[in-house]
């Protein structure tokens, strides 16, 4: 019976120790950028990012190292990370750089860039 408690803590901490981050569908994403509360970054590379990326997003391979001039002064703001879609976990190194700063509304969009294009949604060129 020690057992149980320890698994109960074990089952109870992994979200933690694991660095998950809820879901933010493209809808609400798109809402959030059209109503300027949100800041997005992209952990796709430069590469992926100048083929098109979400309107506004960082691009976290080139400006990551200046995150924390590059995010909202308010560790409350709406930051959400992204990678190529379902199934890549390379959004948790934005999630995680952003965690890091002391941000305390993260999300991550699951669906990532293949999601938002077959949702039909902008995606800007830079």
């Amino acid at each position: 019976m020690k057992l149980f408690p320890t698994l109960l803590l074990l089952i109870f901490s992994l979200p933690l120790l694991g660095g998950e981050y809820p879901d933010i569908s493209v809808k609400d994403l798109q809402s959030a950028i059209s109503k300027g509360k949100v800041a997005v970054i992209d952990v796709n590379g430069a590469k992926s990012y100048s083929r098109g990326h979400i309107p506004s997003a960082i691009d976290f391979s080139s400006q990551g190292k200046k995150l924390s001039s590059l995010l909202p002064k308010d560790k409350n703001s709406l930051v959400v990370s992204y990678c190529g879609g379902p199934g890549c976990s390379a959004y948790k190194r934005g999630a995680d750089a952003a965690a890091k700063l002391g941000y305390k509304n993260i999300k991550h969009l699951s669906a990532g860039i293949s999601g938002w294009k077959r949702s039909g949604a902008k995606v800007a060129k830079e």
